[in-house]
């Protein structure tokens, strides 16, 4: 499909007893984001969208589908009941997933906002959700990158005559100590994939207390992985939505690929058995279930505020739901199926070694740059798949990373383009220092003791501060904007509102299960951990809080500030900042062609406004 028609859009935002008004006309552009000053207090912004609608659905699944797929869910898999796993993760998939999927999508494609400005719309009090995705995403991609990096350097390591993870007889390798087939859960040997990865890729010291010297090769490589995020998306999504034709279906053919050789080797039914083998027993602890649904909230990016960022591309009138049901399944079927090619080749990893594929497998970067790693040393033209392998890798976090930066991009110019763009006058200028701030910041990882600086941020960024997030983001659309609003934004856009299922979702499920993985979260808090045996200092636990409470603190102190800019009573600065920032009836019913005439869509979306609180918001 091509780009939609114009659609604009007139938003009337109340502030106390004046009212200031931006139009913004949405409308394809040929190029960037382009604001046009006019007379007045108006500007009139003219917001690009994505070329195609293939473009954006396969924005979106690359972005969900991502290296996670690739070690993450295939271990907790196994390690959470093998196929028993498979029934609370779709049941997350269903009750969760999908449905705050489907809502993210609304927001972004009809407010044609980041999520930023979506949810101050919203819900004023809870406007510090939209930050805090921001930041959230955004430090993310400091240190997603250095995965890039790494795989970048596995890559360029695979065109010699050898693999040099392949012997022991390497200047990097402890030969004392250094196994060259896969040593197990023998405490004394280490494999020279994993002697590689720590003495010579790493270079790891003993602790995070030993920063030690820079990672030189590391540094280059890191300049080259922001350089290439840097040419893919400084146009945009008009450049983004180019690029993800590649990088969003490649990772696919390397995926066949690799099963197609994996199933013949001996001992990949062990492997795949394993993966899969129900362990019914597991799904009556707590854990298992948290896990689920976390793995769905990471893997399709639920709460990072990019979902929202993406879909505010989209024309008008385009149907979201189909394009939900699409990210969402495949995010899920590309796991199960990564998954089988993982453990296929870990099941002849153990029949080649004679050991138990519990003794192969393992979590985290070491599934990924370790283990598959010293595959390929026992395949058959170990460069060519190994090469494969890792220009997949790169392909599957390229994707993740374009949507990161993306959206800080899109907070930017939807909060600040006027004056951005009289300072730096293009956008690409802004995308440059995007790019170049999340460099600098990705530099203590490419250290000797970087390694350990990368775990405590995943542990506190990607875990800790996601639930509450993920929490905070459903109570502000889903009780305090309300059911029948986001009832009322659907039936707008695709002329027919929601079904029972996704009101029911958002209303009760979903709210109450996102509660209840935040409960446990906290309950069942453990420490951060490098390895099986080192424990992070106390000062580092306590750097690692404040990595969580650098997107948290945005909730309490939006709130904060919403409140204060309100004046009456407690109470009726309460109710004002629980209140849509825009008339309702002009918010619900933005001049467009309406979806349908029938009573039943016209009772719908006719929403009384209630009568004008006396808590009126105190300047901007």
């Amino acid at each position: 499909m091509g780009v939609g028609a114009e659609n604009t859009l007139p938003t009337s935002i109340h502030n106390g007893g004046y009212k200031e008004e931006m139009e913004f006309v949405l409308k394809p552009s040929l190029g960037n984001d382009v604001v046009t000053p006019e007379s007045g207090d108006h500007a009139t912004l003219k917001r690009e969208t994505w070329s195609r609608r293939l473009e954006f659905i396969l924005a979106s699944v690359g972005y969900a589908v991502g290296l996670g797929n690739v070690w993450r869910f295939p271990y907790l898999c196994y390690r959470s009941g093998g196929g028993a796993f498979l029934v609370p993760y779709l049941i997350m998939l269903l009750l969760c997933g999908i449905p705050l999927l489907f809502l993210e999508f609304s927001i972004g494609q009809y407010t044609r906002l980041g999520p930023v400005h979506a949810l101050a719309k919203i819900c004023p009090l809870l406007k510090g959700v939209g930050l805090a995705t921001i930041v959230i995403s955004f430090v993310l991609s400091t240190y997603y990158n250095i995965l890039m990096t790494w795989a970048l350097y596995y890559f360029f390591n695979t065109f010699g005559k050898s693999l040099p993870w392949q012997s022991c007889n390497n200047t990097w390798n402890v030969e004392a100590n250094c196994s060259s087939g896969f040593p197990g859960n023998n405490t004394h040997l280490q494999s020279a994939s994993q002697q590689f990865f720590e003495r010579r890729l790493l270079e790891m010291t003993k602790g995070i207390e030993e920063v030690g010297g820079m990672r030189w090769e590391l540094f280059g490589l890191l300049i080259l992985a922001w350089a290439i995020v840097y040419v893919c998306i400084f146009k945009g999504v008009k450049s983004t939505g180019k690029v993800v034709y590649f990088t969003a279906t490649f990772p696919y053919f390397i995926l066949f690929a690799l099963l197609v050789n994996n199933v013949q080797l001996p001992g990949a039914k062990d492997g795949i058995r394993y993966f899969l083998m129900p362990e019914w027993s597991k799904l009556r602890k707590v854990q298992v279930w948290v896990n689920a649904a976390a793995q769905i909230f990471n893997s399709i990016g639920i709460s990072f505020g990019t979902m929202i960022s993406m879909a505010s591309y989209n024309k008008f009138n385009n149907n979201i739901l189909r394009d939900t049901l699409i990210v969402s399944l495949a995010n899920s079927a590309t796991s199960i199926f990564a998954g089988i090619v993982i453990f296929s080749a870990i099941g002849y990893m153990a029949h080649v070694h004679n050991l138990p594929v519990d003794n192969i497998a393992t979590d985290g970067p070491g599934l990924v740059f370790v283990v598959y790693p010293e595959v390929f040393s026992t395949m058959p033209v170990p460069q060519l798949w190994a090469a494969f392998f890792f220009l997949m890798l790169l392909c599957l976090g390229l994707d993740s990373q374009f949507a990161m930066v993306e959206v800080l991009v899109t907070f930017v110019m939807d909060g600040f383009g006027l004056k951005v763009l009289r300072v730096l006058k293009h956008k690409e200028v802004l995308v440059l220092v995007v790019c170049l701030v999340g460099f600098v910041l990705g530099i203590p990882h490419i250290t000797q003791g970087g390694i350990y600086v990368f775990q405590l941020m995943d542990h506190y960024t990607a875990v800790v501060s996601l639930m509450f997030l993920a929490f905070f983001e459903v109570l502000a659309v889903c009780w305090l904007f309300g059911v029948r609003r986001i009832s009322c934004m659907v039936e707008r856009m695709m002329g027919k509102p929601p079904n029972i299922f996704f009101r029911l979702c958002w209303l009760v499920f979903a709210p109450l299960l996102v509660l209840c993985i935040l409960i446990s979260s906290i309950v069942q808090y453990t420490p951060a951990r490098y390895g099986k045996t080192y424990r992070y200092p106390a000062w580092a636990e306590v750097l690692g809080w404040f990595i969580s409470l650098v997107s948290v603190v945005w909730i309490p102190l939006g709130a904060a500030h919403e409140l204060y800019r309100c004046k009456g009573s407690f109470m009726e600065r309460l109710k004002a900042s629980v209140t849509p920032t825009v008339d309702l009836d002009t918010f619900l019913h933005p001049p467009e062609k309406e979806t349908s005439d029938t009573p039943e869509a016209m009772s719908l979306c006719t929403i009384p406004e209630k009568a004008p609180l006396s808590g009126q918001r105190n300047g901007i």
